[in-house]
């Protein structure tokens, strides 16, 4: 593992574009994953990490279930130069994600074949009524002045 790598951030996200200043626009960044039931699958999620230090590494990304016993999705390895004195952006982009039950979800970065970073992903199954909703909502006997 290297001591001149770190990683400044990982990103979870719907969708991500370059655009014509090179700078990355971030659709739909998640925190956590509100989904009406599971199994679920999302046609699309991006996982972005942000690099600062100097060298070349291989890294790879991959999301493991709650428990850790098996990958929803790996990535292909790929190659991050990481300039001196600048910083790098990998961007993965999974297709076709199956979360198959609620729980945390634990996105990996792996860097040279080694675990360097790991960050959650909870997966939460909403609630048929919001507890929001519930509180707006009157019944017969209830009185509002």
């Amino acid at each position: 593992m290297s001591t001149n790598l770190n990683l400044r951030h990982t990103i979870v996200c719907e969708d991500v574009r370059i655009e014509i200043t090179r700078n990355l626009s971030l659709m739909g960044v998640l925190h956590l994953l509100h989904v009406p039931q599971t199994p679920v699958t999302l046609f699309k999620l991006a996982v972005v990490n942000h690099w600062r230090g100097v060298g070349r590494y291989r890294t790879q990304v991959q999301i493991l279930t709650p428990d850790r016993s098996r990958s929803i999705v790996v990535s292909q390895a790929s190659t991050i130069d990481v300039p001196e004195d600048g910083g790098a952006d990998n961007v993965t982009v999974f297709t076709n994600v199956t979360f198959p039950e609620p729980g945390q979800y634990v996105v990996q970065t792996l860097i040279d074949s080694s675990l360097f970073a790991e960050t959650m992903l909870p997966v939460v199954v909403a609630q048929q009524q919001s507890s929001v909703q519930a509180a707006f909502d009157t019944g017969p006997d209830d009185v509002i002045n």
